[in-house]
């Protein structure tokens, strides 16, 4: 394998975004558009791409925001024959050195609290915490996100911080003190298909714990793998 990072070019390398996604998220979620990514790539967002012998298995996609310090990532994809290699934390580490070299200190983005395996990258590989709760943020949804309320937590990573330059290992969890743990289900694509409705309980519950804690000052500053749980500690 021949692994090769760097920011997409030409409309096909686009359209194998595009097609991407689709593998990724499953054919009936809405796929944003190639010419799309194109533009804003043009007009200072990034799209790159990690090509394997030519072909493009894993991509990166990300616009500027209202204040020229913050970039919002919209989405991160790996071909399903990759997963497991580090390829995220590969890409997360182009974005984050393409964003410093243009001054961007921060970069935000939203992510399912339900699902372990990016809550374990946001928050421990990447070292990103989390302030705020949307409940239901997308409305309906389809493809893998289908079934459930698209409640997300939006992810703060401070690219010039400690945290965030300790890419290669798990951030250290939290000591032990004055923090307070949400448990989540291990697997809720799988609870999700046994019993929707202890699915949908899941969510609400989870909601209503982190909820309260993010509205009492509490900060997402670590996740523990094995329970699986988020820490939460005071800011």
């Amino acid at each position: 394998m021949s692994l090769v990072l760097r920011d997409l070019s030409g409309m096909p390398e686009f359209l194998a975004a595009e097609e991407l996604q689709r593998q990724v998220w499953g054919a009936d979620d809405t796929a944003d558009p190639a010419d799309l990514m194109m533009v804003i790539q043009h007009e200072g967002g990034l799209v790159a791409g990690a090509f394997d012998t030519g072909n493009l298995v894993g991509y990166v996609f990300a616009f500027p925001t209202r204040e020229p310090h913050v970039q919002h990532s919209h989405r991160l994809a790996v071909h399903p024959s990759m997963r497991g290699g580090g390829l995220s934390i590969q890409l997360k580490r182009y974005q984050r050195t393409w964003c410093l070299e243009r001054g961007i200190r921060e970069v935000r983005w939203t992510f399912d609290p339900l699902r372990v395996t990016n809550a374990h990258l946001n928050i421990a590989r990447l070292g990103a915490i989390v302030r705020s709760y949307h409940s239901d943020y997308y409305g309906v949804m389809a493809g893998i996100n289908a079934g459930l309320p698209s409640d997300r937590l939006l992810a703060e990573w401070l690219l010039d911080t400690p945290r965030a330059a300790g890419l290669a290992q798990d951030q250290r969890l939290p000591a032990a003190g004055d923090v307070e743990r949400v448990v989540i289900p291990a697997d809720i694509d799988r609870l999700l298909a046994q019993s929707p409705a202890e699915a949908l309980s899941e969510r609400l519950r989870v909601r209503a714990e982190l909820s309260a804690c993010l509205q009492d000052g509490y900060v997402v500053t670590g996740f523990d793998r094995a329970a699986p749980a988020y820490l939460l500690t005071r800011a």
